[in-house]
């Protein structure tokens, strides 16, 4: 016998269904909705550091960042209550985020300085990740995620022998530069590897021997090769599980609806559910 829903169960229903249903277009618009307030969130708290900006619109921000912040609270809680086990999100990623976001501005009341924290609403952009839930774009991050599996024990040696040419080379500068070049220890010529190393080159400190300048030329070209090889080595991995899903049988778009991008091993299509056919 079928039960009957309640009005509330068919509004926690309708409600989870926006708010969760990534795949639908009212969950999708909510979604987009709601990462343009995260964006305005993050703008509004940048700005607030400019100092110009905050003495001419200081009460303009404010306001916004009250607005933003009953918007974020009026979302958690109908997150909470479209659930059956509530629980599971607040103790969730997700959840933790979303209450972080929520508190420096009731925080500010009664507190000062808590209103910058504000700026941890960033990381609610990680919910693009769930608006993008394609096949399309979860098989390439699928293969992204692979590549980085496969390469993991090659990245890990070649991390492990940069970090010992990092500390013979530093430990080399300390001995032919000298404190008085400003090499003043091996941690802070490490330091001076380390920059030079990524090309970042602050130039805080510089040899100033020959032998020193012959060095720091010999590692400003290692830095170079540094930086391709793990990009090789991913590069690679990617290629070769490329060619692997070639070989593969292909889905065939859906003879319904016509939509494609299916993974391989799908039975039904995820856009019309209808039965999927390989021949």
């Amino acid at each position: 016998m079928i039960t009957k829903k309640s009005k509330w169960e068919s509004l926690q229903q309708k409600i989870n269904i926006i708010i969760y249903g990534t795949n639908t277009p009212a969950g999708r618009l909510f979604d987009l909705v709601l990462l343009g307030v995260i964006l305005l969130s993050v703008i509004l708290v940048m700005l607030e550091t400019v100092q110009s900006l905050d003495a001419k619109y200081h009460n303009q921000i404010i306001i916004l960042e009250w607005v933003i912040t009953f918007f974020f609270s009026v979302e958690y809680i109908l997150r909470i209550v479209s659930l059956k086990k509530p629980w599971k999100y607040i103790f969730s990623f997700y959840g933790i985020i979303d209450l972080i976001a929520v508190l420096p501005m009731y925080l500010s009341l009664f507190l000062t300085g808590t209103s910058v924290l504000t700026i941890v609403r960033a990381f609610r952009l990680i919910r693009l990740f769930k608006i993008l839930n394609h096949p399309q774009f979860t098989g390439q991050s699928i293969h992204l995620i692979d590549a980085l599996i496969a390469s993991r024990g090659r990245i890990f040696v070649f991390i492990y022998f940069v970090l010992i040419s990092t500390v013979f080379i530093g430990s080399m500068m300390y001995v032919i530069e000298g404190p008085e070049n400003g090499f003043t220890s091996i941690p802070t010529s490490i330091y001076w590897t380390i920059v030079t190393l990524t090309t970042v080159g602050y130039g805080d400190i510089s040899p100033g021997t020959p032998l020193g300048q012959f060095l720091a030329s010999f590692v400003m070209i290692l830095g170079y090769g540094i930086i391709a090889v793990p990009t090789g080595i991913i590069t690679s991995e990617i290629a070769l599980n490329s060619k692997k899903e070639e070989q593969k049988p292909k889905q065939h778009p859906c003879s319904n609806c016509g939509v494609e991008g299916h993974q391989n091993n799908a039975s039904y299509c995820y856009n019309c559910g209808s039965e999927l056919n390989d021949e």
